[in-house]
């Protein structure tokens, strides 16, 4: 399922810029960060494909020990709950992204790496 999504997409030429997927019972979940958005909803839309939308936070963390930990410290200290997380690195530029589902997003973006 995630190769012709994926397919799809590039096809229309929306770009994958963050991912996570999983299955459980039989079934799956795949949770995505695309630069093009409406254009990712026609294409699911035109393929039948449930989808929902929700915005996220995005920050750019150095790759190092330590500073996830930091970031996410400062969040909760700002009184923001953390309710999902996917970060990947290509370590070759020495730093990673994160996508962060959070209980106030207009709180979070307030609070710097």
């Amino acid at each position: 399922m995630l190769g012709e999504i994926a397919t799809a997409l590039g096809e229309k030429k929306v770009n994958i810029v963050g991912l996570c997927a999983a299955t459980t019972g039989g079934g799956g979940m795949i949770w995505m960060v695309v630069d093009k958005p409406a254009a990712a909803k026609k294409v699911f839309a035109q393929n039948g494909w449930q989808a929902s939308e929700e915005e996220v936070m995005a920050v750019t963390l150095s790759d190092t020990p330590g500073s996830l930990g930091r970031f996410a410290s400062k969040l909760g200290k700002a009184g923001v709950n953390i309710a999902f997380v996917y970060a990947g690195s290509a370590r070759a530029a020495r730093k990673l992204n994160a996508y962060f589902g959070v209980s106030d997003l207009k709180a979070a973006l307030k609070v710097r790496p």
